[in-house]
């Protein structure tokens, strides 16, 4: 375990330390901010509704069951059960860490809340939308990545946190989309 620890932090050192550049110093605090992502989750939501009429509202609603477990089991159950310390508060790191926000969080670092909600709802839209928009929905692992990334470039998640939230975050969502493919597929048609 300790080994695991140890990769983990030089993976930090590297993604945190040297693979950085000043646009990457700029988009990433702005990439991982909620005020960014919202208004696309909003947007793609009133796409489900336009084409999928009445049976949106079961999307819909899995969609916001799978985000609320997402969230829930990272930072409710997970991340108090762990209690690692984030990079930015690690005494290990002092000096060695670029903290590209305003703000520190509070939380513990594992699982990454952020990685485990993107995955989750990727992976839901994935499974629940692919017949429907193909290969296109493929863009929602593309997004949660680039979001994960940046919250071990910005100094306030390891790798091995938004890893962990990534898995668990698939999980999840591949829960949610098989119990909804499952029990309400006769309900969902080709969109209009």
């Amino acid at each position: 375990m300790q080994q695991l620890i140890h990769l983990d932090k030089e993976l930090f050192k590297l993604i945190n330390g040297q693979w950085t550049n000043p646009f990457f110093d700029w988009i990433m605090p702005w990439l991982r901010n909620s005020n960014m992502w919202i208004p696309l989750y909003l947007f793609l939501a009133l796409l489900i509704a336009i084409n999928f009429k009445k049976q949106a509202f079961w999307i819909i609603a899995f969609g916001i069951i799978t985000i609320t477990l997402t969230d829930g089991i990272s930072s409710k159950i997970i991340k108090p059960y762990f209690d690692r310390i984030r990079p930015c508060y690690d005494p290990d790191m002092a000096g060695m860490i670029r903290f590209l926000l305003p703000y520190r969080p509070g939380s513990g670092s594992f699982t990454s809340s952020h990685a485990t909600n993107h995955f989750g709802i990727a992976m839901f839209l994935y499974i629940t939308l692919k017949k429907y928009f193909g290969k296109w929905m493929l863009l929602f692992f593309v997004w949660a990545f680039f979001i994960c990334y940046a919250q071990v470039y910005v100094g306030v998640h390891y790798p091995g946190d938004v890893i962990g939230g990534g898995i668990l975050g698939c999980l999840i969502g591949y829960g949610t989309a098989y119990i909804l493919n499952r029990f309400t597929a006769e309900k969902l048609n080709h969109p209009v």
